[in-house]
């Protein structure tokens, strides 16, 4: 907090002498969930509410421009609970079997269910999303999305902002402080994510065989049914075999990639 302050009474003691008055101090005060800035200014004849009025429509031009100040500060002092609360809500559908969530998806996406019921009670015809490639997405995105959002939360969390507030410093603009900072520092973790995700969603065979009816074999569905109904141990081992090399072979690509990184 204390370096925020100093780097804002440093932008702002230029403004306000221009304007003939002394900076006294200045203070970042949080009121409910907005941060407010207050500048004590003085000045020799004494301070009138027209003076008021002048320095608060400068300041506020010049946070305009320069609204990285704000953002970054509640960036950087933002409440943990929220961050928690968040990343609790992402998780607390992991704690219940994926085979029970599987079947959730099945009552709100079939033809006879609750979202169907919605639309009909809009006075809009059923939509069949069951065993389709909308469900089976749907029901992929659901169950691996959390191995995904994990990893990026951990790499932006211990991000070093001082990155952030050089590249506005710098003259970069939104966009290009993501582009150039935020998506580079935060490559690990989507690397993380991306060999998690890989490793669950290639051997699979639940989702897309309850939600997609059986018409989509994906790798995990061909190896089930070597074992299950064809009785074809040894093409079933074959298999299971190969999936396991090329999951080495990822993990391992991945590891270099997250080295160089």
């Amino acid at each position: 907090k204390k370096d925020y302050e100093s780097r804002t009474e440093a932008m702002l003691m230029p403004i306000v002498e221009a304007k003939g008055f002394e900076l006294v101090d200045v203070e970042w005060v949080k009121e409910g969930a907005n941060w407010y800035l207050r500048a004590y200014i003085d000045k020799e004849n004494g301070i009138t509410v027209d003076d008021c009025e002048e320095v608060s429509r400068a300041l506020s031009d010049l946070l305009d421009e320069e609204d990285f100040i704000s953002e970054n500060y509640i960036l950087e002092v933002s409440s943990p609970g929220l961050d928690l609360l968040l990343i609790l809500l992402v998780t607390i559908p992991e704690w219940i079997n994926m085979l029970l969530r599987t079947y959730a998806w099945m009552n709100l996406l079939s033809d006879n269910g609750i979202i169907n019921h919605l639309l009909g009670l809009l006075g809009i015809s059923p939509v069949t999303m069951m065993y389709t490639d909308f469900s089976v997405v749907v029901g992929l995105v659901c169950n691996f999305m959390p191995f995904m959002i994990i990893p990026i939360h951990t790499s932006l969390s211990k991000m070093d902002k001082s990155f952030i507030e050089a590249a506005y410093d710098l003259g970069a603009n939104k966009f290009q402080t993501f582009t150039k900072v935020i998506w580079k520092l935060s490559i690990p973790g989507v690397l993380n994510g991306i060999m998690m995700v890989f490793l669950l969603s290639i051997s699979t065979f639940v989702i897309p065989k309850l939600l997609g009816g059986g018409q989509y074999m994906l790798i995990g569905n061909l190896i089930e049914s070597q074992f299950i109904s064809v009785g074809d141990w040894n093409f079933g081992s074959a298999i299971s075999l190969i999936l396991a090399v090329l999951i080495l072979i990822f993990m391992s690509l991945m590891k270099k990639m997250d080295k160089d990184e």
